[in-house]
């Protein structure tokens, strides 16, 4: 990482600027003003849904922390965190208690 010229890194930072306004651009000023058909709406609705997992799914099964190891902490605040959303339907909720299961193993194991 070192031995990166700057002019490498703004070109990098340019092309990656251009492309998410290009992305943004294709919903929002092609699209935005028509009305799109039912089946891509129904599908567009679980995309927000399907980003936190698989976000989180390389955490749990293979944690940094323990060199790519699974470890019983991470796993248990995972089945917490999807135990407490679903009972509660609230994500807020499921969060707090998967990271206060996460912790609390965490502290309990040293």
């Amino acid at each position: 990482m070192k031995n990166l010229d700057p002019t490498t890194i703004w070109i990098v930072i340019a092309s990656l600027a251009v492309g998410s306004f290009a992305l943004r651009f294709v919903f929002i000023g092609l699209v935005g003003g028509r009305t799109m058909p039912d089946w891509l709406l129904r599908h567009l609705r679980y995309t927000a849904a399907a980003i936190i997992p698989a976000m989180v799914a390389p955490l749990v099964v293979w944690p940094s922390a323990t060199d790519g190891k699974p470890d019983l902490a991470h796993m248990s605040a995972a089945a917490a965190a999807l135990a407490v959303g679903y009972i509660t339907r609230n994500v807020i909720f499921g969060i707090i208690g998967g990271a206060a299961t996460l912790y609390g193993l965490l502290y309990l194991a040293g």
